[in-house]
């Protein structure tokens, strides 16, 4: 959980200020529904929304404690990130000129101005949940967050060691005055304002301490009491300004724009344009500026004026600001305050019961396919031990692979380094692209390529977002293919907090696509003709219109129909526009949304048919699923692609059709629980509020954790 929007955010870089081309829809095949020009919902005022549902996570008091701070900590990061891209793209739209209306009917300045009144609500709203409930809550429990004047002399002492053992040799006092400019504030940096007094001039003074962020955000002063750290620094400036009066010190923060724009023209030189791109990242303008409530008008005044900040950009905050800090509270040792411990365990079919010896993942596929449902399904004994297998065996010739993002000690880097060590052909296709993990992609990127394994960055103009693997291995009856293909990074790290799902598979007609799909990646060729797969920006959106209207078909013959998707977002308006006429059809449909929907379901004469709902908790939901009745004989797809312009127009998507009935009637038993009326869920109304709907507690996830609990067993993982 603690990368809540990371996928949400990620938009194209190479394309100015990411603006979605106006929507134009067929009127032939739109009758009835082109009238309603108000059938969007703003997509940036609904991520608002998915945020806020995030804050009523940590407003539970039925939630463990921890895992409330927990919450708060992601709502910070979340809404941080919104302003860094989404907030910076429409500013930068406005100053361009640029002012294309959305498909909701808003311009970017009438957007905008939503943001501001939406996010001023919800972080006073934060404020009051973390001062007035989290952390009483916490007190009792043992846990104090306390600030300087309620330390006791012992833990004053303490600090006083501390500030001059440790953090006063860090710290660089920045004074403003005709020799020294207002210095540059780096983004999401939290910072003292200092307001001093040169007691011999009577002179005042104006200087900037940056609060360093690699100390504790919470200072552990022991028996679970803790400092903010700035209020240690706040209290000893008198040995940062020598001889000066402390007259005034109030802490602040910016948000700048952290968006990136990269030209692809020259492909070869992507890395070297791509790291200097980085470095211009921390100069972005700023978009937020976040201070504590107490802040005196003159000083801020000054911050406003020399950050070229608007009134509406200005956030005043009960203290303490930035609490991302809060992830180390969540992490303390009190698990009777955190979520019962889970275990991923072993897929029952990679499960070896009679031996110690891990099972041999080929000879198992070549069994049956396997469907993974992480993180129920254990990472590193499917996936993981897939590509490790696949390195280690003489009979493997050859791995392919796609790297979006993946964890800072990958055991999957590994593998394909040794696998090309070992003289087999390894083919990564790495986005070096993927926000805020550019660097460590570019890090791997060289770390392959210097261990012999050959890497392409893709496609010029679009993200490779697709996640798939594919293992050629020497057999006695000839050459056969094993892939991977799911809707989740190769992240051994977040596989345990994401939901996913992946399908491991023989199917020759599969792995045939996934193979003529890489030659396509790292070739010149441009086969767009899959028999399995459905993959942007080629057929993934056309693709899925003629399935929904293949479902309406069957509605008219009599046969039956429904639809059911899961996925992060959905925006696309010609997909939506098709859910509208299924729905206007009598067709029933029924969306799993985590974030942003611009659907609104309920609505007289447009969309009577269709329910929106919502699930969020311990586990991040991201799968995508697309699964269809079919006329009785049910179709589902699974992949990486949401229901976004950036997804379906600018990036490398895949989607999978599930090749067996097994696999299709898994799914389905999952979906007919997360659309059960008895399970806990947020739901869509027309006006684009939703409202929680809580049954007798039953959780979608805690329901699949004992689902997992009760299968045969597995070898249990951490």
């Amino acid at each position: 959980m603690s990368a809540e929007i990371v996928e949400n955010a990620d938009a194209a870089p190479n394309e100015p200020f990411d603006i979605e081309p106006p929507y134009v829809p067929d009127p032939d095949s739109l009758a009835g529904i082109a009238e309603f020009d108000d059938r969007f919902l703003d997509r940036e005022l609904s991520w608002l929304r998915f945020n806020q549902r995030v804050l009523e996570l940590a407003e539970d008091p039925s939630l463990p404690l921890l895992e409330r701070c927990r919450f708060l900590a992601i709502f910070t990061s979340n809404l941080d990130e919104f302003f860094m891209v989404r907030v910076a793209g429409l500013k930068r739209r406005i100053a361009a000129g640029v002012a294309v209306r959305a498909a909701s009917g808003l311009m970017p300045r009438e957007v905008l101005e939503q943001i501001w009144a939406t996010a001023h609500e919800l972080t006073l709203r934060q404020s009051v949940a973390f001062r007035d409930h989290v952390l009483p809550a916490l007190a009792e429990e043992g846990i104090q967050l306390l600030r300087w004047d309620e330390l006791d002399r012992d833990e004053q002492k303490q600090c006083k060691r501390m500030f001059k053992e440790r953090i006063f040799p860090v710290l660089t006092p920045l004074a403003v005055d005709p020799a020294h400019p207002f210095p540059y504030i780096s983004g999401l940096s939290l910072n003292l304002a200092v307001l001093i007094r040169n007691p011999k001039t009577g002179k005042e003074h104006f200087a900037r301490v940056k609060v360093p962020p690699i100390f504790s955000r919470f200072v552990p002063l022991g028996n679970q009491r803790f400092v903010p750290l700035e209020d240690v620094i706040g209290e000893h400036l008198n040995r940062l300004f020598p001889g000066m009066e402390i007259l005034k010190v109030h802490t602040f923060r910016v948000t700048r724009n952290e968006d990136l724009e990269v030209e692809e023209d020259d492909a070869e030189n992507l890395l070297a344009a791509l790291e200097k791109e980085l470095l211009r990242r921390r100069f972005g303008p700023p978009v937020r500026l976040e201070v504590e409530e107490s802040i005196d008008d003159d000083v801020l005044e000054l911050l406003v004026s020399e950050l070229d900040i608007s009134e509406p950009e200005v956030f005043r905050l009960p203290g303490p600001l930035d609490l991302r800090g809060l992830h180390g509270l969540a992490d303390l040792p009190s698990e009777q305050l955190k979520y019962p411990a889970f275990v991923p365990t072993t897929h029952p079919r990679l499960a070896e019961v009679e031996s110690a010896a891990p099972v041999d993942v080929f000879k198992a596929l070549r069994r049956h396919d396997v469907l993974l449902h992480h993180p129920y399904d254990s990472f590193s004994t499917s996936v993981q031990r897939f590509l490790e297998q696949a390195a280690a065996d003489p009979h493997v010739l050859a791995i392919k692979q796609t790297l979006y993002r993946t964890s800072g000690d990958s055991p999957i880097i590994d593998a394909l380094i040794d696998a090309a060590e070992a003289g087999k052909q390894v083919l990564v296709i790495v986005e070096i692209k993927a926000r805020f993990d550019e660097q460590a992609n570019i890090r791997w990127a060289r770390k392959l390529e210097h261990a012999g394994c050959h890497v392409v960055y893709g496609l010029v103009g679009l993200k490779t977002h697709c996640k798939l693997s594919l293992v050629v291995r020497s057999e006695g009856d000839g050459i056969r293919r094993y892939a991977h293909i799911g809707t989740g990074n190769y992240n051994p790290k977040t596989s345990r907090m994401y939901e996913d799902l992946g399908l491991l598979t023989t199917n020759e007609s599969v792995t045939e696509d996934v193979g003529h799909l890489f030659n396509n990646l790292s070739g010149w060729s441009r086969n767009a003709s899959y028999d399995e797969l459905l993959v942007a920006p080629d057929s993934v959106r056309s693709g899925l219109v003629d399935a929904i209207h293949t479902e309406i078909g069957h509605h008219r013959a009599g046969r039956p129909a429904r639809i059911r998707i899961k996925a992060n977002s959905v925006v696309d308006e010609a997909i939506i526009d098709a859910l509208y006429l299924a729905s206007k059809e009598g067709v029933s449909v029924e969306l799993l949304v985590r974030g942003i929907c611009a659907l609104r379901p309920g609505v007289p004469g447009l969309s009577e048919h269709i329910t929106v709902r919502s699930v969020l908790g311990r586990f991040l939901e991201h799968s995508r699923v697309f699964w269809f009745e079919n006329g009785g004989d049910p179709q589902c797809w699974i992949g990486s692609a949401d229901m976004m312009h950036r997804n379906l127009d600018r990036r490398v998507e895949v989607l999978v059709r599930l090749p067996d009935e097994g696999s299709v009637a898994e799914v389905g038993a999952v979906l007919d629980l997360a659309f059960d009326e008895g399970t806990d869920a947020w739901l869509l109304g027309p006006d684009g509020e939703w409202s929680r709907h809580a049954s007798d507690g039953v959780h979608l996830q805690e329901k699949l954790i004992e689902r997992q609990r009760k299968r045969r067993p597995g070898h249990a993982t951490v």
